[in-house]
């Protein structure tokens, strides 16, 4: 059997055979700071190539024995897809050399550039579902341990885990997974086929469980993957990247909470695309420009607005365009 399982932690601490961290043509946050605690620096020819895989000691500088680096795409291009099959490749990687490797450990892809966090998560978990419920594939690990240093996250991940191994006929608060899974789930396959909701927002602390409870958990009960672009993380063309994602959407949100200027050009952009576009701010904000004279809903609380969009979207998503790609 082997032992799927989040544990809250700081991933150079984490104790391993195996550390597997990604190299999207670029080192960025937990890939950055193994990097730099392993005193790596970046060729100006790029690392490792997409699909080239390197091996690191590390010589105690670490919590594991060795990283696994691998190269994949562009964070612009390593979505839901991508991350199945980064998950499904690198036990394979593993699986094919001879030092000790009974225990894994990872960090969660996705969620830092802006994806659909629950979707992004049940795609890397499928893909080592994969692997492990493959019969040809002879080796397992013992364990395999998703690191996320954040408390919140870390609590949402682990009931996304327990319902994903509930499904796949794991009894509950049992974290082994068991083969001759009765269901994987469809994220990274089915992926591009739902309906994206965008959301445009200021990226301020105090914001985030504005995102994560008020807006992100209505929308994935809709059935619609929820996304939205941290500029933080990418470093080409930031400004192409939202408006690719904008044009993409079956619906923009857009909270206007604080008069950010960048979420103003967004709802200009989601306007000049012809994107549906729902307004939404705290009470007592104070809505500028022409956007002044279009309807918004105005929010007392995370709660309220939970409420308001999981009656709204329903409608909004059933009348509006399918997915683009």
């Amino acid at each position: 059997m082997t032992t799927i399982a989040i544990v809250r932690g700081d991933v150079l601490a984490t104790r391993c055979d195996v550390l597997v961290m990604k190299y999207a043509q670029g080192f960025h946050g937990a890939d950055q700071a193994v990097a730099t605690a392993l005193g790596l620096s970046e060729p100006r020819d790029g690392f490792l190539a997409v699909g080239k895989h390197a091996y690191t000691l590390t010589n105690g500088r670490l919590g594991s024995e060795r990283v696994l680096f691998v190269g994949v795409p562009e964070l612009g291009d390593f979505r839901y897809a991508e991350i199945r099959q980064f998950s499904r490749d690198v036990l394979d990687i593993i699986a094919g050399e001879r030092f000790a490797k009974s225990s894994i450990a990872m960090t969660m892809h996705g969620v830092g550039y802006g994806l659909d966090e629950r979707e992004a998560f049940s795609a890397q978990v499928a893909g080592l579902m994969e692997y492990l419920d493959s019969p040809v594939r002879l080796w397992k690990p013992d364990s395999i341990t998703i690191v996320e240093r954040d408390p919140a996250r870390a609590e949402r991940l682990s009931h996304y885990l327990d319902g994903i191994l509930l499904l796949a006929g794991t009894p509950a608060n049992t974290p082994e997974y068991r083969v001759g899974a009765r269901s994987i789930p469809d994220a990274g396959i089915a992926s591009s086929a739902k309906k994206l909701v965008f959301v445009a927002m200021p990226y301020d602390e105090d914001m985030q469980d504005v995102y994560e409870f008020g807006i992100r958990e209505p929308v994935n009960a809709a059935g619609c993957l929820c996304e939205r672009c941290d500029k933080a993380v990418f470093t080409g063309d930031v400004l192409e990247r939202i408006r690719s994602r904008i044009a993409a959407a079956t619906v923009v949100v857009a909270d206007m909470t604080g008069a950010n200027p960048n979420v103003y050009l967004e709802v200009g952009y989601a306007w000049g695309r012809g994107v549906p576009t729902l307004l939404v701010a705290r009470v007592g904000q104070e809505l500028l420009f022409d956007v002044k004279t279009h309807k918004c809903i105005y929010y007392k609380n995370i709660s309220d607005l939970r409420k308001r969009l999981a009656d709204l979207l329903p409608a909004l998503v059933a009348d509006g365009p399918s997915p683009k790609p």
